[in-house]
């Protein structure tokens, strides 16, 4: 079911920058800023994929799962160091807050740890940067 979610998360993700990359305004830097908001969501999908991986087997390699979470949270700084806007700060807050989760049940010993707030924070995140991008680029 998680394998599921992110081909979801993925489809998402691919269909949003399809979007930013078909009608962006060269220099504009709004767009530019949704437009690296979405590379580092993309960035951040691929993270989850290796922690999907990692927390499946968090017993056997939690350093993975680490590395996974640090990339995730190096991610979200960012894209939170850019942002001025107070949507893209909440779904960064948002997934940060998922991500600790997810490490706080690793280091508990959680054999299985929920990863579904991880994912549907980064699917809004993704909605988020999405939504910037959409309406820069029609002004």
């Amino acid at each position: 079911m998680a394998a599921r979610r992110h081909r979801r998360t993925a489809i998402a993700l691919t269909a949003a920058t399809a979007a930013l990359t078909a009608g962006l305004v060269t220099g504009c830097s709004a767009v530019d800023k949704a437009l690296d908001c979405m590379q580092t969501v993309h960035s951040i999908a691929e993270d989850i994929t290796d922690l999907q991986f990692a927390a499946a087997h968090a017993v056997v390699n939690q350093d993975r799962a680490d590395a996974s979470l640090d990339s995730i949270d190096k991610d979200l700084k960012e894209i939170g160091d850019t942002s001025n806007n107070a949507d893209t700060d909440k779904a960064v807050d948002d997934l940060s807050k998922a991500v600790d989760n997810v490490r706080a049940s690793i280091k508990s010993g959680d054999k299985s740890p929920d990863l579904s707030p991880v994912t549907d924070a980064a699917g809004d995140l993704t909605k988020v940067c999405t939504s910037h991008a959409g309406r820069h680029d029609k002004a």
